[in-house]
């Protein structure tokens, strides 16, 4: 295995622990703070309501496709450009009417009124209704709660609850500050956002999974050091592993963000942000929390490993 940090290598990830809590604590007050203002962006999933995709025979602006829209009941609609091309579209609107059929009809009416009834092409329409989003609302949110309760549980069940605690804690933190940063940058909720979150706990657990059975593995081949000097030797001795598969995952990431199309945006940026959240609190919100316990509570110390 390819090992970038030098055997013997010893930074002192410990000695910012306390600036890593405040800093946190400072960017979770921020997030909840722009959540609470702005509130999540919902798509159609969640909120209920329809999406046209159309494809113009020529090339077209957004404001002429507006223009075509403008004196119908669908004036107000969000048009996002598609894939990087001029001639393409996503219309999304309220659900009307009787659903798909009834929107299909009204929105190529007045799409070829203006462009000609060879100039317009609909590709896809997706409706959903309130009742249905709602139901999705509940099940994506219980989804996302129950994947970091269980991945907490699941440590704690394999180490000890110190780590288990730990680890529940740094996934909450992963999935607040990724949603926060969504909403921050007006993203739209859809089941896509959902699947990314899911994929932010199951990495970020794993690099926690990873440092913990390092710290599990040296506590019990060194009986005497203290464990805070024990964590630290874990992690940097987990460094190259971490800085490999988090550079190599952010790579693919970024690649589907930059190349992907304006579909994809979403998915790849919840996973930009979440892999790097991740990383970072699978090193100063878990090992921290355990630090904490063995200060306060150093009896619970490593009876259990």
């Amino acid at each position: 295995m390819i090992e970038l940090i030098p055997q013997g290598t010893s930074f002192d990830f410990i000695k910012l622990r306390n600036a890593a809590a405040i800093a946190s604590a400072a960017l979770i007050l921020v997030g909840a703070a722009i959540v609470a203002v702005r509130g999540p962006n919902l798509g159609i999933d969640f909120a209920g309501g329809s999406l046209v995709q159309v494809q113009f025979k020529d090339s077209t602006q957004t404001e002429d496709v507006r223009g075509a829209l403008a004196g119908t009941e669908f004036s107000e609609v969000d048009i996002q450009e598609l894939g990087g091309t001029d001639n393409e579209f996503l219309i999304r609107l309220p659900l009307r009417g009787d659903g798909k059929i009834d929107v299909t009809r009204q929105v190529t009416a007045s799409l070829a009124e203006k462009f000609g009834a060879d100039g317009v092409d609909i590709r896809r329409v997706e409706s959903v209704g309130p009742r249905v989003g709602e139901t999705l609302r509940e099940r994506a949110i219980l989804a996302v709660a129950f994947a970091t309760l269980m991945m907490g549980v699941y440590i704690w069940v394999r180490f000890e609850w110190r780590f288990g605690l730990g680890a529940g804690c740094a996934l909450l933190h992963d999935v607040f500050l990724t949603i926060a940063a969504l909403v921050m940058f007006n993203y739209e909720f859809d089941l896509s956002i959902v699947a990314a979150l899911l994929s932010v706990v199951g990495f970020s657990v794993n690099d926690t999974v990873v440092i913990s059975d390092r710290i599990r593995e040296n506590m019990q081949k060194d009986k005497r050091s203290p464990l805070k000097e024990i964590v630290n030797r874990s992690i940097n001795e987990t460094l190259s592993r971490t800085i490999l598969t988090t550079g190599t995952s952010l790579f693919v990431v970024l690649a589907l963000f930059l190349l992907g199309g304006n579909v994809i945006h979403g998915f790849a940026f919840t996973l930009l942000v979440g892999f790097v959240v991740g990383t970072y609190s699978s090193i100063y919100i878990a090992t921290s929390i355990v630090l904490y316990f063995e200060e306060r509570y150093p009896s619970a110390g490593r009876k259990a490993v």
